[in-house]
């Protein structure tokens, strides 16, 4: 593969230069001014070879590109039907189940196969090598998945850590292909991986790649099974391939994929013997009532496709009366009615054309009906909403097509059809009306708007719940959710289908629809992501109202896309949506809309340190929701004021904030939004030395998120109480604290949360005595922020770098980290934040013997802290000023700014640090 694709670039290179040449001589040819040399010199003055070469050559290296194209590695060739994997269009998701489907009793003899496989796999795990990817081929109908999760379920002991199936929809109608980024999702998080883990970004080329690493480091060392069903192509299972050798992993495929050294299990159609073995089996009727051979020509007529043979089977099982002869002549007369097809196509066909006809008229409206939905499997709720049925009637027409083999049944009673019945449903149903499908579609939409609608209220907030469904609904049934644990069950399981009929619904131009199901899934991946299937739903929705010209449907798609952006850390793409959503809902005069979308922006200032517009925006939200009378609007806007208020040292106004915010939260029941202001209260008072207080606020806050099972916000909470402890000398139990915040975030893949605990960790080293320990753990920390771009994270890190290079010694890099840290808190506004750098500059500069300059740094701080009332870092740089005058001046001026800090250290119970000037000053007396 690298030699020919270095010998393509090779011969563009060199035919790229030789046509230059020749076209730089063609247009020199009849210049007076311009003289090529040598031999070129000949040719220029015979002009018409140099066109005949120029011809000759473009020819020549047009053939040879062409042959190199054609002899590519077989299977790497891009399918025509998978969509260029770029981010365009809606997203879509893959359905993985994380059981086997059930084992069929359609399964005949296939043991050769069988045994080959199984060989294959003992020989391998006997021996101690990596377990080969098998790739299970043959034509349509012949039983490759059957096969596969048959043979799944005979090896799944030899595999305890898990088997996984996942449909690929390579040859699914009126279904695009899962991209490989898109799988990998729904396989990470089918494998527990948490979604705010799962790499996300715009590059999608990168993002697969990310997660195919992820999802190779979640299975190494595992004996895991994977079944890859209904493969378009190698390109689009190998990113999916475990990197483990441990690992059994069965693609199913109608395409020969074969590339490296996978092994091929080609599946035939069944020996004439086989099928009417299976046929008898099947039929329920002794074998010795039965013509052999009228099942031979019966078994011949379907090609001996198992799909096929178990469609005839279960007709003559269902009619008692019939004779097999009479099973042959309605067949034959099938096969007249489909005599426009292939004789191989024909075959099969007529053994759906022989069940549809046995059907009942209502029956075969429900069947056809199956043939527009745009999902990959569905329930009796989905069934009733395509066929316009009640729930109990879908349940009945679903058990009778299961029962005529012309569905298949997984786990949870959810139904699929094989693509060929697909394809032949989908070609009945558009033998009818042209509307037909439009308005299937439109009223499987409306049944997941409702349902939306109620999973949504077990997941917002406020209770909002999303868009209300449309009229249309009003009669739907909808599953019962009874609690948030299953509104996301039934979430999770339900993103493919939607996603599915968000995408059917956008090549059918139905615009409103598209925009109303987006908004409804927007609470939800929120929450869950990923986040660039976020961006992608918005984006399409966005689309969809521009389209329409509906400006407000524009302004919330813009509102959702930015927020997401957020949580992506990419705040220019998040500030630009929302300002231009703002706009928006300006010119529809939405006030709620635009209070809505300032608020989301001025959190996006905040966390890029546009304090200034940050607060303009929360006040104009603010302002906007009392007009309003919108509690809930004021609560969120004066939280996040309170929080800008913060970061900038503005406690006071800051703590006023917060507790209007916590006031109207408790009034109006919101628990999530009460812990959350309760947190950033103890945050305050801690910076304001209010040790008291702020643990019991952050014990208040823990205790709520703990309530709502919220693991996250439990570890945000366990962090802060650490800082607490370690600031009143409890070292012991800020490390529990922190050990237990830093447990969270690794399960939960919080990677800013994760950074955070270990920074805190590494404090805790340097104070312990470990500056060695605790320099590598701060550096950890440095370059996750850095990779986040948390300035504030960022800052943090290398002040407290800077303390610990200095203690062994590294004084350039200790002053290096602190100039660097004090230019980020300064750019931040955070005052309180750059007193603390410099008090920890002018302690080494102290120590270093440079105490004018250490002198220096103190007042800075002390300056800043006073002015911002922060009573911990006043406290240390007083102690800073007084220990260098101490060394320059003697006890008598000193005694002054160190007993001044005793004052404050012990108003705010810092023990350690009283002791220690008090034996300074003991001392001295002495």
């Amino acid at each position: 593969m690298r030699s020919r694709r270095g010998a393509t670039i090779a011969l563009v290179a060199g035919g790229g230069a030789v046509t230059t040449m020749l076209v730089g001589l063609v247009t020199n040819a009849v210049s007076a001014q311009s003289h090529w040399p040598s031999w070129l010199g000949w040719l220029q003055a015979h002009p018409w070879l140099s066109f005949v070469m120029l011809g000759v050559v473009t020819a020549g290296l047009t053939a040879l590109l062409a042959a190199l194209d054609d002899h590519r590695t077989p299977g790497r060739n891009p399918d025509p039907t998978v969509r260029p994997d770029d981010g365009s269009g809606p997203p879509g998701a893959a359905l993985v189940l994380r059981s086997l489907p059930r084992d069929t009793a359609a399964f005949t003899d296939r043991s050769a196969e069988l045994e080959s496989l199984v060989s294959s796999v003992r020989a391998s795990q006997e021996n101690d090598e990596a377990l080969p990817v098998h790739v299970i081929d043959g034509m349509p109908g012949v039983g490759k998945t059957t096969f596969a999760v048959h043979a799944g379920h005979v090896l799944s002991e030899r595999f305890p850590d898990g088997q996984l199936f996942v449909n690929l929809n390579g040859h699914t109608t009126g279904r695009s292909p899962v991209q490989a980024t898109e799988a990998l999702a729904s396989l990470l998080t089918a494998a527990g991986v948490p979604t705010q883990q799962i790499p996300v970004g715009d590059d999608v080329g990168a993002i697969t790649e990310a997660r195919a690493a992820m999802w190779r480091s979640r299975l190494a060392g595992k004996k895991a099974l994977l079944i890859l069903d209904n493969a378009a192509s190698y390109r689009q299972f190998e990113p999916l391939l475990p990197g483990g050798s441990g690992c059994l992993v069965l693609v199913t495929s109608r395409k020969r994929l074969a590339v490296h050294e996978e092994v091929v299990l080609p599946v035939e159609a069944l020996p004439p013997d086989h099928a009417v073995d299976l046929f008898v089996r099947l039929s329920g009727r002794p074998a010795d009532t039965l013509d052999r051979d009228v099942l031979e020509e019966l078994v011949r007529l379907c090609g001996y496709l198992p799909l096929g043979v178990s469609l005839l089977a279960a007709r003559l099982r269902h009619h008692p009366s019939w004779s097999v002869e009479d099973l042959r002549e309605r067949l034959v007369a099938a096969r007249g009615r489909l005599g426009e097809l292939r004789a191989g196509e024909r075959g099969v066909a007529a053994t759906f054309d022989l069940s549809y006809r046995d059907l009942a008229p209502e029956r075969q409206r429900f069947f056809q009906s199956l043939g527009f939905y745009p999902g990959t499997d569905l329930d009796a709720y989905v069934g009733a909403a395509l066929g316009a049925v009640s729930l109990a009637v879908a349940r009945q027409q679903l058990d009778a097509l299961y029962d005529a083999h012309l569905i298949d049944e997984h786990p949870g009673s959810r139904y699929r059809l094989h693509d060929l019945l697909r394809d032949y449903a989908r070609g009945l149903a558009d033998e009818g009306d042209s509307m037909d499908h439009v308005q299937a579609v439109q009223r499987v939409c409306a049944y997941y708007l409702a349902a939306l609608a109620v999973a949504n209220g077990h997941i917002v907030r406020d209770g909002a719940g999303g868009p209300p469904p449309p009229d249309s609904a009003s009669q739907m049934e909808i599953p019962a959710m009874e609690s948030r644990t299953a509104a996301l069950g039934w979430l999770e399981n339900e993103r493919p289908n939607v996603l599915a009929c968000i995408r059917e619904a956008n090549g059918l131009a139905l615009h409103d629809l598209v925009i109303r199901l987006a908004a409804a899934m927007a609470p939800f991946l929120r929450q869950a992501g990923p986040w660039d299937q976020a961006v992608g739903l918005h984006r399409t929705a966005a689309e969809a109202a521009r389209h329409t010209g509906d400006q407000r449907a524009l302004a919330g798609a813009l509102t959702e896309l930015g927020v997401v952006r957020r949580f992506m850390a990419a705040y220019p793409e998040a500030a630009e949506a929302l300002n231009e959503a703002v706009t928006q809902y300006e010119a529809v005069g939405d006030r709620r809309g635009k209070a809505d979308a300032l608020n989301q922006v001025g959190i996006v200032w905040y966390l890029t340190a546009d304090n200034d517009a940050g607060a303009r925006a929360q006040t104009e939200a603010l302002a906007l929701y009392r007009e309003l009378g919108d509690r809930h609007g004021q609560a969120n806007s004066l939280a996040d004021l309170g929080m800008v208020r913060r970061q900038t040292s503005r406690f006071d106004a800051s703590v006023d904030a917060q507790s209007e915010a916590l006031s109207i939260y408790r009034e109006l029941g919101d628990r999530y939004g009460e812990a959350n202001s309760l947190r950033d209260l103890g945050i305050v008072h801690c910076l304001m030395g209010e040790y008291a207080l702020a643990t019991q606020r952050q014990r208040e806050a823990f205790d709520i998120y703990k309530e709502l099972d919220d693991r996250v916000h439990q570890a945000y909470a366990l962090n802060e109480l650490g800082v607490v402890r370690r600031l009143t000398d409890d070292l012991d139990g800020a490390r529990h604290a922190h050990t237990q915040a830093l447990e969270h975030y690794t399960d939960l893949g919080d990677r800013f949360g994760r950074a955070n605990s270990i920074r805190h960790l590494g404090v805790l080293d340097r104070l312990s005595g470990d500056a060695p320990t605790a320099i590598r753990v701060l550096e950890e920390a440095l370059e996750t922020y850095r990779d986040l771009g948390s300035r504030g994270g960022e800052a943090a890190s290398l002040s407290e770098l800077g303390v610990a290079r200095g203690l062994v010694g590294e004084q350039d890099g200790a002053v290096e980290a602190f100039r660097q840290s004090v230019e980020i808190v300064r750019e931040l506004g955070d005052r309180c934040g750059e007193a603390e750098v410099l008090n920890h500059w002018g302690a080494l500069l102290r120590r270093s013997g440079d105490l004018a300059a250490g002198r220096g740094r103190f007042e800075q701080a002390l300056n800043l802290a006073r002015d911002v009332r922060c009573p911990l870092e006043t406290a240390r740089a007083l102690e800073g000023i007084g220990r260098c005058d101490w060394m320059v001046d003697g006890p008598a001026l000193a005694e002054g700014p160190l007993r001044e800090a005793v004052t404050v250290y012990r108003r705010l119970g810092v023990s350690a640090s009283v002791d220690d000037i008090e034996r300074l000053l003991v001392s001295q007396a002495g």
